[in-house]
């Protein structure tokens, strides 16, 4: 990966935009997200649909060896945000790591993050929109899934309109029952691992029984460990929301501190309970999901209907955050010069014409949902498919220039350190090009991360060409 020299004074797109001197500064928000918000948000965040439901076929792979899967990623995700941690509490911005990517790598590195991050927020609120709707209409036959999915793009578009503490309001509430689903559920596991409740203590039996602790061999922990990586995706959006807090550096130094016990007990001893009480090749692991599955084993009344609870305000969740995510993602492009003008207007602390373009995109996306699942759909789900990995790889890149830069200049700004710099750092980048590696060896894969990595090189090109135009106009 080529690099520009840190030592520039300022990026080209700095010099194109006057008004953007300090880029990414969220100049014209509000700080109406309050300590609470923060706290919750960085709680619950990590809390995703996709841990509900998608971590059944990472189990019917990888068999019990999914907790080393989920604790593999984990570590690299703990670290991805320790250095986005260190980087946004030295410079708190509402564009986070595309601000940190374009100062310390060059324009086309912050122009192709964000962007590239922006639709892959916009495409997830469009799946999750769909995948809310199709719940809803599940409980009540009859009613059309676009009719609950304009319900709620309009819902949650007009909240995030108005203003930003509402998107605040929602996250903490929402965050707050993930946060009691997940532990309530913990609670209950491990009653019935321990044989006080359920069917009497299972031991090791479906750990080590049906084919062995790794039954389909390392091929099978790959594709565990792929499905679990992407589970993470999102959690990077707590750094773009501590920009409009009260106090951005010390809320983004406690959100990436508490990271590693919300990931390992969150997620790796979910990982662990479920594979300790069912057999990981129970049809239902898959079919129902694992969750419900261990409910209905323990014997707790109405299992299905309450987890589809879970997931349904999981989904409306990550509506919200994307929602929210993508226009300050877009809103902080633009201020400084890496997109359309228009959107850097603020009105009453909200950039609203950022909001209603993410969301515009984003119920776009839910329409060639509906028309084309299986082309066009399909192909833009490709395009952001392995997008989360090119994300944490420039967050690597930069967080190794930006460490240097700042001990030379303002060792002060270093609240918050990454562990073991500079070499866990590279374990990190490391990390990150091995799963993309990884990739390689399924077709489904082989064919996102492609248009992937394709995107990725045009979103480069444009940002590189944006600013050699702007350094010529200059």
């Amino acid at each position: 990966m080529s690099v520009t020299t840190p030592e520039q004074p300022e990026t080209a797109a700095t010099t194109a935009t006057p008004n953007a001197a300090s880029p990414g500064l969220s100049h014209g928000l509000s700080h109406g997200l309050k300590q609470r918000h923060l706290s919750m948000i960085a709680l619950g965040g990590v809390i995703g649909a996709g841990l509900f439901v998608g971590s059944g076929a990472g189990i019917a792979a990888a068999g019990p060896s999914i907790v080393l899967a989920f604790a593999a990623s984990g570590v690299l995700v703990m670290l991805v945000m320790r250095m986005l941690g260190e980087m946004s509490a030295a410079r708190p911005a509402s564009g986070s790591f595309s601000v940190h990517a374009e100062k310390e790598i060059g324009v086309w590195a912050g122009f192709a993050s964000g962007w590239m991050y922006w639709l892959m927020l916009c495409v997830g609120v469009s799946a999750e929109a769909t995948a809310a709707g199709g719940i809803m209409t599940n409980w009540l036959p009859g009613t059309p899934t676009w009719m609950w999915v304009a319900l709620f793009m309009a819902f949650f578009c007009g909240s995030n309109l108005a203003a930003v503490k509402n998107f605040g309001e929602f996250e903490f509430w929402f965050a707050a029952i993930k946060v009691a689903a997940i532990v309530g559920f913990l609670v209950l596991a491990l009653l019935a691992i321990f044989g006080v409740i359920g069917h009497g203590a299972p031991g090791l039996t479906n750990l080590t029984g049906h084919g062995g602790f790794m039954p389909h061999g390392m091929s099978g922990l790959v594709v565990g460990l792929l499905a679990s990586v992407f589970a993470y995706g999102g959690l990077e959006t707590v750094t773009i929301a501590a920009a409009e807090s009260q106090d951005p550096v010390r809320n983004v130094g406690r959100a990436v501190r508490t990271a590693m016990w919300r990931i390992a007990v969150f997620y790796i001893g979910s990982m662990a309970v479920i594979v300790t009480l069912l057999p990981w090749n129970d049809p239902n692991v898959v079919k129902s999901g694992p969750y419900i599955e261990v409910l209905d084993h323990i014997g707790v009344p109405a299992a299905g209907q309450l987890m589809n609870v879970v997931v349904l305000i999981a989904l409306l969740s990550a509506m919200n955050a994307n929602i929210y995510g993508s226009s300050r993602m877009a809103y902080s492009l633009v201020q400084r010069g890496l997109g359309p003008k228009a959107l850097a207007r603020v009105s009453g602390g909200v950039p609203r014409l950022a909001v209603l373009a993410s969301s515009a995109f984003g119920f776009f996306a839910v329409l060639l949902n509906f028309w084309w699942p299986t082309t066009v759909f399909q192909w833009l789900l490709n395009v952001v498919g392995a997008a989360v990995l090119v994300v944490w790889a420039f967050i690597s890149v930069a967080q190794l220039r930006m460490r240097r830069r700042l001990e030379r200049e303002a060792p002060e700004k270093l609240t918050v350190r990454m562990w073991g710099f500079p070499y866990l750092t590279w374990v990190a980048l490391g990390g990150v090009v091995t799963v993309l590696a990884l990739m390689l060896q399924s077709h489904g894969n082989r064919v996102q991360l492609a248009c992937t990595l394709g995107a990725t090189v045009a979103l480069s090109a444009a940002g590189w060409l944006r600013s050699r135009r702007a350094q010529s106009a200059g």
